[in-house]
């Protein structure tokens, strides 16, 4: 490929809504183009880094048995139906009718797609177990796209679904899933992706993992423990606290707390330490819009995946009217209306005076004793785990939270589509069983925009040479001059017959500064300048991307140093060598 034929332009400007420096550069360099909010068309480069990503994929998936499909990105609700999600899921599942009035969907995960595909198939034991994935286009009406490639409404993901006789053989196979997408991971030049475990979410499922490449521009916030091994998205982290006895129990009272509606206002008005205060956080139920009271610990916030999952149903942020019978400001669990659920989380257990709202205008309780006061106090765990918390696998004071990117997650379903959707198997003596499934996802071009993120400088992307959309990127400074070009052509060729991948720019016209700059857009691994200057001593400069080698190379001897140095960077990242 010859730099002057390559679709695409790439510019100096960083452009003004381009918040993150991945994003930027992939504009800049001619990688994809803005078409509607969430919603980008890929040029050439990107392209080349996203096949060899699903290659990679393709590879290790195939490596653990697994047989590619392809699934429809329209569906009949019907299928939705089946399973509960067409009404659980809101509106981020696209739903339309067509000509003939039969109500459809978009895909933007393909559970039932996989059922509906299989169960005729898996009626025997004796077909068990087997895994499918595909590599597909989907749409999600993200509420809030943003970051280019990283956060989406149309993207291209694999996902992947094994179907098992039980829960053991799910869980060998998910081990071995597990491993393979470290290998993936490794394959793609980002060893450091970590895996944590996570809340399943709307997939269901009791064990869930995801990957995440820790960086500060992800939304995910991760808990990590700098002791032990342990890691956590910040929804399923357990959080552990213990209070200390402080003060001798003292008698409940309602005190005056004018103009007083936040914990931190309430706290300095009455000279109160935070840590002893109990907070309300107020939202409504999405079926009826009753009311959901969270109480925790002055100090700490509401974990609302944590909340949701003990509701067990969607909720939000409520709207306190009038007529509401909650007092907005002064809500405390003693007295509250018995039209209200409210929960008490575990931060709060084992303090013995507490300062709380009244349920009265203006008014909050001091000396609350929850256990004394409420008659029987039952605590859960609806908080978020702070900085420097417990940590529930060694138990010392030492969890920190890092900014991650989740760039893969693997979930083990059990039986929550196969029951619904009325999958079942014939057993050796018989008997009839629901297989039990497992889940495995990776956003293809997020992981491209992703470890663009992560390995770059101020002037582009500095890509692995496993996902690189070139290997070598051959520059020929000043074309116009016979020898130089001509030398330039030739290892243009010989590199191309031994195998290589090449971006060749032999522009005319073209000043060096110019070349070099593209060059750095485009991030090819290994670059290879032919020059005037340099040919006079008959010798060829090649650099790296990451600028790790910058040598001057003897022309006879340098297209087995650049052959040598594509073998040496493929197997820093796993990579096959080069035939």
């Amino acid at each position: 490929m010859k730099v002057k034929s390559l679709v695409g332009l790439r510019f100096k400007e960083r452009p003004a809504d381009c918040l993150i420096d991945s994003h930027a550069l992939m504009v800049r360099g001619g990688y994809m183009k803005y078409v509607a909010n969430g919603i980008y068309s890929e040029f050439p480069i990107l392209r080349r880094v996203t096949k060899k990503i699903e290659q990679i994929i393709r590879e290790e998936m195939d490596k653990i048995d697994g047989q590619e499909v392809l699934f429809p990105v329209v569906m009949p609700a019907e299928l939705w139906e089946e399973s509960g999600r067409y009404t659980s899921i809101g509106s981020e599942l696209v739903r339309f009718s067509d000509r003939n009035r039969s109500n459809l969907v978009l895909g933007m995960t393909h559970e039932e797609a996989a059922v509906h595909l299989v169960r005729e198939y898996g009626r025997s034991y004796q077909q068990y177990p087997f895994m499918i994935y595909q590599i597909q286009r989907k749409f999600r009406d993200e509420a809030r796209p943003r970051a280019g490639m990283i956060r989406v409404r149309e993207f291209t993901m694999k996902d992947a679904y094994s179907f098992h006789t039980s829960q053991e053989d799910l869980e060998d196979y998910y081990q071995k899933c597990y491993d393979a997408y470290n290998r993936i991971f490794q394959r793609a030049g980002v060893p450091e992706v970590v895996t944590v475990a996570s809340d399943s979410g709307m997939m269901g499922g009791s064990v869930s993992h995801e990957y995440m490449l820790l960086n500060e521009v992800g939304e995910d916030s991760i808990v990590l423990c700098t002791a032990c091994d342990y890691r956590s998205n910040m929804e399923a982290a357990k959080n552990i606290v213990h209070n200390e006895p402080r003060e001798q129990t003292q008698p409940l009272e309602c005190v005056e707390t004018p103009d007083c509606k936040t914990i931190e206002e309430v706290c300095a008005f009455l000279k109160s330490d935070i840590t002893g205060s109990c907070k309300a956080v107020v939202y409504q139920k999405n079926a009826d819009d009753s009311f959901v009271v969270a109480f925790v610990r002055g100090d700490y916030e509401v974990n609302e995946t944590k909340l949701r999952n003990l509701v067990g149903e969607e909720i939000h942020p409520a709207d306190i009217t009038a007529d509401a019978p909650l007092v907005a400001g002064y809500i405390g669990p003693y007295q509250i209306s018995d039209q209200v659920t409210y929960y008490l989380d575990l931060s709060l257990q084992g303090i013995d005076s507490l300062v709380a709202g009244a349920n009265k205008e203006g008014c909050h309780y001091i000396g609350l004793n929850l256990a004394r006061d409420l008659g029987q106090a039952e605590y859960v765990d609806i908080a978020k785990v702070k900085e420097g918390g417990i940590c529930p696998c060694c138990g010392k004071s030492a969890l920190t939270i890092k900014r991650g990117i989740e760039v893969g997650n693997i979930f083990q379903l059990g039986t929550k589509y196969t029951k619904s959707m009325n999958m079942q198997y014939v057993d050796a003596d018989g008997s009839l069983h629901y297989p039990v499934m497992g889940c495995y996802g990776i956003g293809v071009g997020r992981l491209a925009a992703s470890i663009c993120e992560a390995k770059h400088d101020e002037y582009g992307p500095i890509w692995p040479i496993s996902i690189a959309p070139w290997e070598v990127h051959l520059c020929c400074i000043r074309p116009d001059d016979t020898e130089t070009k001509a030398v330039a052509d030739d290892l243009y060729e010989k590199l191309q017959e031994a195998g290589a991948e090449v971006i060749y720019d032999d522009r005319e016209g073209v000043r060096a500064g110019q070349m070099f700059a593209d060059a750095d857009l485009i991030g090819v691994p290994i670059r290879v300048v032919v020059s005037p200057r340099n040919l006079k001593e008959n010798k060829i400069e090649v650099t790296t991307r990451d600028k790790t080698v910058q040598e001057s190379v003897d022309l006879a001897a340098g297209v087995d140093y650049v052959l040598g140095l594509i073998r040496e960077l493929k197997n820093i990242h796993n990579v096959e060598k080069l035939n």
